[in-house]
């Protein structure tokens, strides 16, 4: 088979490395033909994924296309999914997911459960809902790793939200943050992987470091999975999906959001579980058995991001200390500059004791900095 990947940031260079694998034949669209994807799969293509010729260009003669990010022209997907391009996740999913209006919507129709929301067209509009606060406005199209997202705790807060569509979002008093990979193969068939636990660096809005399998009562996982399924179910496409989940103080859960994709809360499966998520989306797109979902050990990640202060070329200090350490897993992706809260890389940690995996994470994040070089 031809496949293509629309993006070639960290998690296509990921995609391609469980590629090796398998016998297929991979296409790469990207604008920067020095990006951490170009040098791993079969052809590169430099031309703009949100560029309907580019894209549509791209995909004529392919068997099948996935992406590494929901900013993609899906105007050109339906073209050539219309033409028999297989395309995953399917369009009408991409469209559901990529505006986040229309994801809330999907998640009323098909009742499950998530934050009460309003959406809102204008700043003017979003200036009266001050009944309504404290909420979290996040823009319909266009948000990315926490941008796009501004929190409003009072009426005074208003006039920091988004003059665009967005969505206004009800603030859950949240005990906890989890997510849960699940896989549907083109027969409907779904497979499940244990929950993690999610901490966001408050800064910056992105997730620092995460552990699974997380931590929850037996009723609270039953709940998240089964919510997880319904929406992976409803969406009615075949890939590979992130749902990101809220636990509230009284055990209650809600989804946050949807990512159709393969995702940083899936990538310690690399190590941690017998199929990764990249393993698994292959699977799916070459039509093979779903595979093994289950952990080997548990498993923490710590991500590397670019530091505060530095642009540049970037340098890695306290990478030979990190790496003497027993069951530490290193991914560098390979970008070729780094900039403050970049993501240039992540950790995992593999270990049966879940203090041990708590210990070592906040020792790498001690010691593992991203940095430019002196002269710069």
């Amino acid at each position: 088979m031809k496949v293509g990947i629309l993006g070639g940031g960290q998690l296509g260079r990921m995609l391609l490395q469980a590629a090796a694998n398998y016998p297929v034949e991979t296409f790469v669209l990207e604008n920067d033909d020095d990006c951490p994807a170009a040098h791993l799969c079969h052809h590169f293509v430099k031309g703009d994924i949100r560029n309907y010729d580019d894209v549509y260009r791209f995909g004529r003669g392919l068997d099948a296309i996935t992406i590494e990010i929901e900013s993609v022209n899906d105007d050109a997907l339906s073209a050539l999914e219309a033409e028999g391009v297989k395309v995953y996740p399917n369009v009408k999913t991409l469209r559901t997911i990529k505006d986040k209006a229309e994801q809330k919507q999907f998640y009323a129709r098909h009742d499950i459960p998530t934050a009460e929301f309003i959406i809102t067209r204008s700043l003017e509009e979003l200036k009266k809902q001050d009944a309504f606060l404290p909420a979290v406005h996040k823009l319909a199209k266009g948000g990315y790793d926490g941008r796009g997202v501004q929190i409003i705790s009072s009426a005074d807060d208003l006039k920091l939200g988004f003059d665009v569509p967005a969505v206004l979002e009800k603030k859950i008093n949240i005990h906890k943050e989890i997510a849960l990979m699940a896989a549907v193969n083109n027969e409907g068939q779904t497979a499940l992987y244990p929950a993690v636990d999610m901490v966001f660096d408050p800064q910056l809005n992105l997730l620092d470091y995460q552990i699974s399998p997380a931590e929850l009562t037996e009723s609270v996982l039953w709940k998240a999975e089964a919510i997880a399924l319904k929406v992976v179910k409803e969406l009615s496409s075949p890939g590979i999906f992130a749902v990101e989940l809220f636990i509230d103080k009284l055990g209650e859960v809600y989804v946050n959001e949807t990512a159709p994709r393969v995702h940083n809360s899936g990538h310690h499966t690399i190590e941690g579980n017998y199929s990764s998520q990249f393993d698994m989306l292959w699977r799916v797109i070459l039509n093979y058995p779903l595979g093994n979902t289950e952990s080997i050990l548990p498993a923490a990640i710590v991500n590397i991001l670019g530091e505060t202060g530095h642009q540049g070329s970037p340098r890695y200090e306290g990478l030979e200390e990190v790496l003497q350490m027993d069951n530490v897993f290193m991914h560098i992706y390979g970008k070729k500059e780094t900039r403050p809260g970049r993501k240039m890389g992540h950790v995992t940690i593999l270990s049966a004791d879940r203090l041990d995996l708590t210990y070592k994470q906040n020792r790498i994040r001690k010691l593992l900095k991203v940095v430019t070089h002196p002269e710069e």
